[in-house]
């Protein structure tokens, strides 16, 4: 994270004057909030979220001093002459508050209302200071590490008391070329950006300490089109990262692109696991059999219903998933089959619906939701982007049985409600006691799912 000095120079830049306002918060907004993010999350600006700063003491009238002082070296303007001395303080009260991303009364959420879950079920907003929040990873001391992809940043969502109530929302680093890929392995958190994958090492020791980058030495692709990279740990202590297709849909057989690599942990020994995935944004590994499934987004300009989005397992190395010679396990594709048929690939575990962009999935390990739902499989779809009538938006249940799909099932409905977007899930990922974690890029939120089972009906 920037210091202090420097973000508090944005936020001087970007602010308009104010005489008075009923709040610090209020101050915020309307001086800050446009650098800042409304939840002090960052945007333009550096995240000051968390009060890890320098230059400054963390109290109220050394905090007011220098807002009201300014500073030429930083570039910032004396906010002396336009905010009141009982203003200046309402900010430095405001930004010493604790941002808490705590579970919020249901009527700071009222769409919570209009989720649908199976019985028992329950939904609640985790945190929402995570502009653009995308793949997470649970570090075994329980911090959620998550890419913030459009944001460029990955932060770190903290609860200090390990009681699933976050209490310190803290950008990690930033500036980063869309990291919407994190992985926890071997104390170190892994970030997959477009063009390169970092590394932080003991990162739950020095994740609010502006950790060192390493970068790795392996060399990716730079295209932007289907170049954000997840990025999961493998039950073998490898690394596995895709390449998707750098167009809607062309043959890039020869090259480094529609596939899924593997490598060390140091990046080296880079190779070819499975090949013929047009985009995939979500791995999993089942936990008793260690097999890679991931998800595949279909091409677009077939029409509304074609072709599916799929789910496939790769339990072995050199297999091959059909594009661009196949459009959704059937149809071959018009522009690309060459005479080749669907039937010479591997056949999808599940057509999972036409444009649903499927993404993040995972498998349920603990033990809080009831014995049904042990080590299956659960979806993030995203949703549709060109649809007359919209898919996806909700979180499926693939039902699992011998690597062969039972039931595919909704399991949280109400991503769209009244004909409006108020979500679009990406990824999916529990925690120590079982609850599940759902991130949402549209409104920059993580939820949270637990279970309780019904009283018992009385006889």
């Amino acid at each position: 994270m920037k210091k202090l000095l420097l973000a508090l120079s944005i936020a001087a830049a970007c602010a308009a004057p104010l005489a008075h306002a009923a709040s610090g918060a209020a101050l915020y907004q309307q001086n800050c909030a446009a650098c800042h993010g409304a939840q002090r999350e960052g945007a333009i600006g550096p995240n000051l979220a968390d009060a890890t700063w320098v230059k400054v003491k963390p109290n109220k009238a050394a905090l007011a001093g220098f807002i009201a002082a300014g500073s030429l070296t930083a570039g910032m303007p004396s906010f002396k002459a336009i905010l009141a001395p009982a203003d200046l303080a309402s900010i430095a009260d405001y930004l010493l508050t604790p941002v808490s991303a705590a579970p919020a009364a249901a009527a700071s959420y009222p769409e919570l209302a209009n989720f649908t879950l199976p019985p028992g079920f329950s939904m609640t907003v985790f945190a929402d200071k995570v502009n653009a929040a995308r793949s997470m990873a649970v570090s075994p001391s329980g911090i959620v590490y998550v890419g913030s992809g459009a944001a460029g940043k990955v932060v770190a969502l903290v609860s200090s008391k390990r009681d699933n109530v976050i209490d310190k929302v803290v950008t990690v680093a930033e500036g980063l070329d869309t990291p919407i890929g994190v992985a926890w392995l071997n104390g170190a958190l892994y970030v997959g950006e477009v063009s390169r994958v970092i590394r932080f090492d003991n990162i739950d020791s020095t994740y609010d300490k502006s950790p060192k980058v390493n970068v790795l030495k392996v060399s990716l692709p730079s295209d932007k089109w289907h170049g954000g990279k997840v990025i999961k740990a493998g039950p073998d202590g490898k690394l596995y990262i895709p390449v998707g297709a750098p167009c809607n849909v062309c043959n890039k057989e020869n090259e480094p692109y529609s596939k899924i690599h593997r490598m060390n942990p140091d990046g080296s020994s880079l190779e070819e696991y499975a090949r013929g995935i047009r985009n995939t944004v979500g791995f999993a590994f089942h936990p008793t059999t260690g097999q890679l499934w991931f998800t595949d987004n279909g091409r677009d300009m077939l029409g509304d219903n074609l072709p599916s989005d799929k789910l496939h397992v790769a339990p072995k190395a050199g297999m091959h998933f059909g594009f661009p010679y196949c459009a959704g396990g059937v149809v071959p594709d018009p522009e690309f089959a060459a005479g080749r048929k669907c039937a010479e690939f591997e056949e999808p575990v599940a057509k999972l619906g036409p444009h649903v962009a499927a993404l993040g999935l995972a498998f349920n390990t603990g033990s809080q939701f009831p014995a049904q739902y042990k080590n299956q499989l659960f979806v993030a779809e995203h949703g549709s982007w060109n649809r007359a009538q919209k898919s996806g938006y909700r979180v499926a249940l693939v039902t699992l049985h011998e690597n062969k799909m039972v039931s595919d099932t909704v399991f949280i409905d109400g991503f769209i409600q009244n004909g409006e977007v108020v979500g679009r899930p990406v990824d999916i990922a529990f925690l120590a006691d079982g609850s599940m974690l759902v991130s949402d890029d549209h409104r920059g939120r993580i939820y949270r799912v637990t279970y309780k089972a019904p009283p018992a009906a009385k006889k």
